[in-house]
Formats: structure tokens, C-alpha cells, sequence
């Protein structure tokens, strides 16, 4: 959890994903900040446990790949500030080998959640507010072996810039967040793929994920977070339209 932060009493946020990883690092980061936080996730445990450790955290159960899902969720909670689309999921395999069933699930959570999101964020966000996705260096190159999850990023940043171009008139700024391999469950679950299907050690498997990084390390959840408490900060208006790679020099 990031240390320095802006002063963000009466905003009220909403971050998708926000069990675990970079959502939770975000909504503990936001909490102390002084907004009002709502996490939503799938698992009604995970968000319950984080919102124990602050009083400005509140949950709701939603699943971004469901269309009634989002609009119930907007439609309860009113109108917002922030709103960060940051739930998402990772598959790999060879491309010739990825079936239209694993194609579809990663187009679903990372591409059609961040959609829905941002749609039914939009319809609630006051002027002035901020919209983000967390997309991924993934998003900006190619990776191999996954292919879906490429190609639902790089929808990201493609939405994210259209949308920017929309809503320029009324002072709300949307971004996306590019992450290079962050230090997270999902990377922890990547390592475990990595380790299944070649053999490797988990420490070989790390250290091949983190040689990625001309820095030669993983990102640390709370330095995303840093860039998200900038953009909803009050010296980032002129931040339109962009996906911003935190990735120590990869892209």
C-alpha cells in the first residue's frame, strides 16, 4: 500500500477485482486516502477479509462478465468519482492448441468485464471523475503462448483510447494501467503453469519472468497503485487517453 497520498475525502470509489493483488492494494491505498471504497469480486470471502482491515472499504458480489451483474451493481451504488477496471484472469497455452472455450474466457473477463465496467461506470461517474483499466504490458507487445490474453489487452487499450475521445468534453479523464509481471496470486498461478508444463523450478520459473524486466525484477503492487493515485489526483486533468507502462523499461 502506497504512503504518499492525495487527499481523496468524499470521492467514492469503485474497484473491480478487489479480493486480492492490485485491486486490494488499490482499495486499502484509497481507503486511507479518504474515499469511500467499494470492492467487488466473485468471493465473497476474500472481499469480506479485506474490508475488515478498513472502515471506508465496503463489498459487493458481481461478476464483470455479467451484463445484469454491472448494471445492478451502478445502479445500487449511485453516482461514483472513480472507477477502476481491474478484475481479470490468465490462461496459457500454444496458440494451435487454444480452444475457442479458453479464447473465449480470457475475451470475457479481461476485455468484456473491463467493457461493462467502464459502460455502466460512465453512466454513474460525476464530472470530473476518473475512469482506469488495468490492462498490461500484454497490451502494448506480444507475449508467447497467450495469445488470448494478448489480444483481450490490447482490446483494453483500444477501448480505453475510444472512450477518451468520447467523454473529453466533460473533464473525465480515462487511462489504462500497463503492469509488467507484477508480484501477485495470478503471477503465482503463472509460475505454477510454467512449472507443470515444462519441468522447471518455480525459482527458474521466477527468474525467468523477472529477466522480462530490464530493471531485472517483478513490479510490486504498490507501485501501480502510485499510478492510480495519481491519475485521480489533482494535477493529472491533462492524463487523457493513455496506457501507461509500468513495466521498468520492457515497454
Amino acid at each position: 500500500m502506497n504512503t504518499t497520498l492525495p487527499p481523496l475525502d468524499g470521492k467514492r470509489a469503485v474497484i473491480t477485482g478487489g479480493g486480492s493483488g492490485i485491486g486490494a492494494d488499490m482499495a486499502l491505498a484509497f481507503a486511507e486516502a479518504g474515499a469511500k471504497v467499494t470492492i467487488t469480486g466473485r468471493r465473497i470471502a476474500a472481499l469480506d477479509a479485506l474490508a475488515e482491515r478498513h472502515p471506508n472499504i465496503a463489498t459487493a458480489v458481481a461478476d464483470v462478465t455479467r451484463e445484469a451483474d454491472m448494471v445492478a451493481l451502478f445502479e445500487r451504488l449511485g453516482e461514483v468519482d472513480i472507477v477502476i477496471a481491474n478484475a481479470g484472469a490468465a490462461e496459457s497455452a500454444p496458440l494451435a492448441r487454444t480452444g475457442l472455450d479458453q479464447w473465449q474466457r480470457m475475451l470475457d473477463v479481461n476485455l468484456t468485464g473491463v467493457f461493462l465496467t467502464l459502460r455502466e461506470g460512465l453512466k454513474r461517474v460525476r464530472d470530473g471523475g476518473r475512469l482506469i483499466a488495468v490492462a498490461s504490458t500484454a497490451g502494448l507487445k506480444g507475449y508467447p503462448y497467450v495469445a488470448p490474453y494478448c489480444a483481450a489487452k490490447h482490446g483494453v487499450v483500444g477501448l480505453v483510447r475510444a472512450l477518451a475521445q468520447e467523454v473529453a468534453g466533460r473533464a473525465i479523464t480515462v487511462n489504462a494501467l500497463c503492469p509488467g509481471f507484477t508480484e501477485t496470486p495470478l503471477l503465482e498461478e503463472s509460475i505454477a503453469t510454467i512449472v507443470a508444463k515444462t519441468g522447471q523450478t518455480a525459482e527458474q520459473a521466477r527468474a525467468h519472468l523477472q529477466s522480462t524486466n530490464p530493471s531485472g525484477r517483478l513490479i510490486q503492487p504498490a507501485e501501480v497503485t502510485a499510478t492510480a493515485l495519481w491519475l485521480c489526483g489533482p494535477h493529472s486533468s491533462a492524463i487523457h487517453g493513455q496506457a501507461i507502462s509500468i513495466s521498468g523499461g520492457e515497454t
